[in-house]
């Protein structure tokens, strides 16, 4: 028997023991084999609910502390999986179509009145976001979603729950919408959320650009390497290496910062990349290529080959040292997908620790414009350009 939302009463699940992460349809096992195993380190133990495509799951906390504690430790940038978090209080159920509003408010003053400790960040709100799956089935929240958050907002700041200017500093009010009927309500903390809506960091494609493919490089520039480093080996009469680059989506944001680019590949480059005079093509296997001219700023690599391949090869360009930082695609097998990622960085970790005279800060994401990849930044812990 199906229920009805116009009979069925709206049901009030007050629960926070447990996380909701966002992900890639399709990588939900992953991304929470990930905080099972991440939780486990830090002794909070709980269990994962999820349903493969839904784009989103829940970690469930068996001690309700360790849902906050996590919070208040794992920033967002450091998971592999996961694009998002929020610390969830309490579940909807039946939401009435004609004042779903009316049943936030309610949800909200239920929290309030649990006595919690937590529930007292409902009370000091700086903003709120209403949010949804990366799915097909998401696609048709969304454009709800935009106009509710407005009265949710206005809602808000009249019963003085939400600061009158948006502030950052204080917890973000989350509204997931699992679909229409049923969605859930939680917090997110500043240290420890992404800047972006649904945890996306959406780009415009550049009309000039030969491939799609530039837009992976150009989400790892902004959001795995700190401002200091892009400025580093991004400025201009910097020399990179782009292995694998045809037909060249990588090579254009390096000439776009006026970097002089080794670009090695046996396949075509973009004419328009090779008339600029920054790109000096290198047509043979980027397995074997050797810088000519000494140790470069910076090696970029988006081969299609096995992951370990690709991981060793970056390792022995770091350690020679051929170059001095690294920003590199692993190719991600079918099954197993964290487990192959986390061995591999561990190894890499464990090989340039075997360098005395660099030492290196490695970070690892699922970008959104990623597909069956994960991007690895490794940079100097000092600047050492000069």
């Amino acid at each position: 028997m199906v229920n009805n939302p116009e009979t069925t009463p709206l049901a009030i699940d007050i629960d926070a023991s447990g996380i909701v992460f966002y992900c890639r349809s399709g990588y939900e096992k992953d991304a929470s084999d990930e905080i099972a195993a991440l939780s486990a380190n830090y002794q909070w133990f709980g269990y994962a609910n999820f349903k493969t495509n839904q784009g989103y799951f829940t970690f469930n906390f068996y001690d309700n502390n360790h849902a906050l504690a996590f919070a208040n430790q794992v920033n967002i940038d450091s998971l592999v999986f996961s694009r998002q978090y929020f610390v969830r209080y309490a579940i909807l159920d039946n939401l009435p179509p004609k004042d779903r509003l009316g049943a936030v408010i309610n949800g909200l003053e239920k929290i309030n009145q649990s006595g919690s400790v937590e529930a007292k960040s409902f009370l000091c709100l700086g903003s709120v976001s209403v949010d949804y799956p990366d799915t097909e089935s998401g696609k048709q929240l969304a454009r709800f979603a935009k106009k509710f958050v407005v009265p949710l907002r206005q809602s808000l700041r009249r019963s003085n729950q939400m600061s009158e200017k948006e502030d950052l500093l204080r917890p973000m009010l989350h509204l997931y919408m699992t679909g229409f009927s049923q969605w859930f309500i939680g917090i997110s903390l500043e240290q420890s959320r992404s800047p972006y809506h649904n945890g996306i960091h959406r780009l415009k494609f550049p009309s000039d650009a030969p491939s799609r493919s530039t837009l992976k490089l150009e989400e790892a520039l902004i959001d795995l390497v700190p401002q200091s480093s892009r400025t580093a080996f991004l400025r201009e009469g910097a020399r990179a290496v782009d292995l694998g680059a045809c037909p060249g989506g990588w090579t254009y944001q390096l000439v776009k910062h006026k970097v002089y680019v080794d670009a090695v590949d046996n396949g075509a480059m973009a004419d328009s990349l090779l008339q600029t005079g920054l790109v000096n093509y290198a047509a043979t296997d980027g397995f074997k290529y050797r810088p000519e001219f000494g140790i470069v700023d910076l090696v970029v690599c988006d081969m299609i080959e096995r992951p370990d391949r690709v991981a060793q090869l970056i390792t022995e360009w770091l350690l020679k040292p051929f170059a001095r930082a690294a920003i590199f695609n692993l190719k991600l097998p079918m099954k197993m997908r964290f487990e192959t990622v986390n061995g591999l960085l561990k190894k890499m970790d464990l090989q340039l620790q075997q360098s005395n005279d660099m030492s290196f800060i490695i970070r690892c994401k699922h970008l959104y414009h990623n597909r069956d990849e994960v991007t690895v930044s490794v940079l100097p812990a000092e600047k050492s350009y000069d």
